[in-house]
């Protein structure tokens, strides 16, 4: 066997003839496609044929090979198949020193495997795929992997993340190629290592992502208005998406979902009107950085942002019911609200981001924050929506609150963070997936919206009229 041939695992399977594996990159990143295969590997739901013989058991590649970063480009069928791969089952095989991940796909695709850090991490980025299944939650943990998760990141690319209990490196990442009545496959084997070889390879990692943004979605959500159109901008923020569903309090709906058939259903009645220009960070199942949407309210020099959310008890944590609204505050008005926020935070976290550049960026920002005049006009749009929801729908018995909440930190933007509800209630929760719910509720917005902005004609004129050149207070752009 070629020396630059990697060894493959004798768990992984009964070969027959012969499978091509090529451009091994930095000794991990490989591609391979199999010509023939006599599959024997129970773990892969592999069923080895009655005939097939048993070839010499082949010795595990060695671990100076491993490192944080994968990359393999999948050679398709013959006849490839259009459109979205489809990733219909997963599972996990192994122990905490050797743990796999399989995924049965309906072709191959192209992947990406690497590691991230503060949480111990393992993100998987596939091409072009859409998730169609759901394992239990008993049966994403294993050996060395404690839960693991998945969806859209953003436009042609899926996310998996996998949550690690240490430090782990990706001893191999690969794409098998759909075979007789055998699917295609994503195959991820990690393996323990210490923290100084972790922490070297998310480093290495790092630098060959420095230059990949994380969503270039915002691009196409910055709206160019016709000259002389003054009327206000208001973005919509369904919270969470993709990969990050958010709460489900224990039922079998996502907040991810629940908050974007909201967002839509006040972005269509704001746009009726025709007195609103209305953006949304996200109009479909994707990821959104939290980043990511302040640069959009920004970018879209928005007068008024609003993140729409749902929230959740854990079990044992009592009862809790109704809508509340939150501002930005660098302390929390509560407990509850303090561990909101922190919770809310984590969402790119949870997506496989790293955030370890971001500390310096956030001070900066929190600087900025110190702007009264902002804080000021966030805190009355908050109290206006309070007031009308208040006689269209149940809220929290304190609906007023505040906590450093980092999707607020436009410091030129209004902003509030709304709590539809608590999905842990099945009184809340059945409201929530209501219709005539979600009408009452969206109306009690777009009443708050048009007292915020009553005025805003006034300003208008008054800008005319200045010859300071100065701009008019807030609501006015």
């Amino acid at each position: 066997m070629d020396d630059a041939t990697p060894h493959i695992p004798p768990a992984f399977g009964n070969l027959s003839a012969t499978r091509a594996i090529r451009g091994l990159r930095h000794g991990v990143a490989c591609r391979i496609r199999a010509a023939t295969l006599s599959v024997g590997f129970a773990l892969c739901g592999f069923v080895l044929p009655a005939q097939a013989t048993q070839p010499q058991a082949a010795q595990l590649p060695p671990a100076a090979t491993q490192d944080a970063s994968v990359s393999t480009s999948a050679n398709t069928s013959p006849h490839p198949v259009d459109g979205t791969a489809i990733a219909h089952d997963a599972r996990l095989a192994g122990d905490d020193t050797r743990t796999r991940l399989i995924v049965d796909l309906s072709r191959s695709v192209d992947i990406r495997a690497f590691t991230l850090s503060a949480p111990h991490r393992v993100v998987i980025d596939l091409a072009d795929v859409s998730f169609r299944m759901e394992p239990p939650a008993d049966q994403r943990q294993r050996g060395l992997i404690t839960t693991y998760r998945y969806g859209v990141f953003a436009p042609g690319k899926a996310r998996m993340v996998l949550d690690a209990n240490g430090p782990v490196a990706i001893d191999k990442a690969f794409i098998l190629d759909a075979i007789d009545d055998q699917p295609a496959r994503l195959v991820v084997d990690l393996i323990k290592t210490d923290a100084e070889s972790f922490a070297r390879a998310v480093a290495s990692s790092a630098s060959t992502q420095a230059t990949v943004t994380h969503t270039s979605s915002h691009a196409a959500t910055v709206i160019a208005p016709d000259a002389g159109d003054r009327r206000p901008v208001i973005v919509l923020d369904p919270g969470h998406g993709g990969i990050d569903s958010g709460t489900t309090g224990y039922s079998a709906f996502t907040e991810k979902s629940i908050v974007l058939e909201t967002a839509l259903a006040l972005r269509d009645k704001l746009e009726r009107s025709g007195t609103y220009r209305v953006v949304m960070t996200r109009s479909t199942d994707t990821f959104i950085a939290l980043g990511e949407r302040v640069r959009i309210a920004r970018e879209n020099h928005a007068d008024l942002f609003i993140s729409i959310h749902a929230d959740a008890l854990a079990r044992g944590d009592g009862k809790a019911r109704g809508a509340s609204v939150y501002t930005l505050s660098d302390k929390a008005s509560d407990t509850d609200a303090a561990q909101l926020a922190e919770m809310e935070n984590k969402a790119d976290l949870i997506a496989g981001i790293d955030l370890s550049e971001e500390t310096d960026a956030v001070a900066d920002i929190l600087v900025e924050l110190a702007q009264r005049e902002t804080r000021s006009f966030s805190a009355r749009f908050a109290h206006e929506l309070v007031s009308s929801m208040k006689s269209r729908v149940n809220t929290h018995r304190i609906p007023l609150r505040s906590a450093g909440f980092r999707v607020l930190r436009a410091h030129d933007v209004p902003s509030v963070l709304l709590e539809l509800g608590y999905m842990s209630s099945p009184e809340d929760l059945k409201q929530l997936t209501s219709e005539a719910w979600r009408d009452r509720m969206t109306d009690a917005l777009a009443e708050s919206i048009q007292t915020f902005f009553a005025d805003r004609t006034a300003n208008i004129v008054q800008e005319h009229v200045d010859t300071t050149g100065s701009i008019a207070a807030r609501p006015g752009g």
